[in-house]
């Protein structure tokens, strides 16, 4: 039986801080494709009501949590970055606390309120979960996995006993799900990373990344996956929470390529590459949380300004392909139905 229950082996990616919305997973849902909802970033109480309203859409969906330890920071570079950044702030009046924050973004709470509120499938991103949570969740019957950007990741991850693996190659857009974040995902084409974990580790496999049509679909699909998970190409679509200036960057020509950066989160992610990375590249901190709610006033100025040029404009490299349409159409068309 396949991991996923869908009529279309695709799955809608989670997409936190916006873009995935009910809207969406209901449209990837009448498509036939998988629908995930992004529980980063939600408190508990907003994601229960999620939830509750997905409950609606008339098939099953999966909710993806994220699972990461705060990184142990440096406080000299994390100052430095601050002040570096300072500038950029000042521009819309925001004075950045050189006192980082850190949290695991209620993680403990997410997972006790899905075990009494139980979902088809709820996925981890950035880490594992915890021994006993992982056991909570499948006691309820809910399958588990667990999202990896190597063989070494999977296995620890078919080890841990999840059910099975998101395999996220280094082309996919937003954050890296790698477990270390010092590292950037080494560059490596996503079939064959499929075709690697699968010819190490006995697992249902969904491949995530570098998605820019059908034939990428049946790549994937050949190389050994099961699903296959897709989120850019969906930042466009009418049901997306995409934010307009994140939308109209994703059209514009003047953008020319992606690049992976760690500047707006502290964490490695795929963006379109704008000026705020490319004055600021070369600091590349790793403090995940910390950077993320150091900047997050600032991209939510940018982000209602249209300001392009300082937000986060996450991307995989397939952007070129994402459609101004409706999800339904562009399932579709992912799957050949068109």
């Amino acid at each position: 039986m396949p991991i996923l229950d869908s009529r279309l082996p695709l799955a809608a990616a989670p997409m936190a801080g916006g873009p995935s919305t009910i809207a969406l997973a209901r449209a990837v849902a009448q498509a036939g494709g998988f629908p995930f909802l992004a529980g980063g970033y939600q408190s508990p109480d907003a994601l229960a009501e999620q939830i509750a309203q997905a409950r609606s859409i008339g098939s099953d969906f999966g909710v993806n949590l994220f699972a990461s330890a705060s990184a142990e920071i440096d406080d000299d570079a994390f100052e430095a970055f601050v002040d570096e950044i300072a500038e950029e702030a000042a521009r819309y009046d925001i004075v950045l606390s050189p006192e980082p924050v850190s949290d695991d973004d209620q993680l403990g709470d997410k997972v006790a309120m899905l075990v009494e509120m139980p979902v088809p499938v709820v996925s981890f991103t950035f880490g594992l979960p915890g021994a006993s949570a992982l056991r909570a969740l499948q006691s309820v019957g809910t399958t588990v996995l667990a999202t990896v950007t190597t063989p070494d990741e999977a296995r620890q991850a078919v080890d841990s006993g999840v059910n099975g693996l998101v395999v996220q190659g280094s082309s996919a857009g937003g954050h890296s799900a790698t477990f270390d974040p010092t590292h950037d995902p080494r560059p490596l084409d996503t079939a064959e990373l499929v075709r690697r974990v699968k010819h190490e580790i006995e697992a249902p496999v969904i491949a995530a990344g570098g998605v820019d049509g059908p034939d990428a679909v049946a790549r994937l699909l050949e190389a050994g996956a099961e699903a296959v998970s897709v989120g850019t190409l969906l930042l466009r679509t009418d049901e997306a929470g995409t934010s307009v200036a994140h939308r109209r960057a994703l059209a514009d020509p003047d953008f020319t390529e992606t690049a992976i950066t760690r500047v707006f989160t502290g964490r490695p992610a795929r963006a379109l590459r704008n000026g705020f990375i490319n004055r600021h590249h070369s600091a590349q901190i790793t403090a995940y949380p910390a950077v993320h709610h150091l900047t997050r006033s600032l991209r939510r100025a940018a982000a209602a300004e249209g300001d392009t040029d300082r937000l986060h404009l996450w991307a995989g490299t397939g952007w070129r392909s994402a459609r101004a349409d409706s999800a339904v159409n562009v399932i579709r068309w992912l799957a050949g139905d068109e």
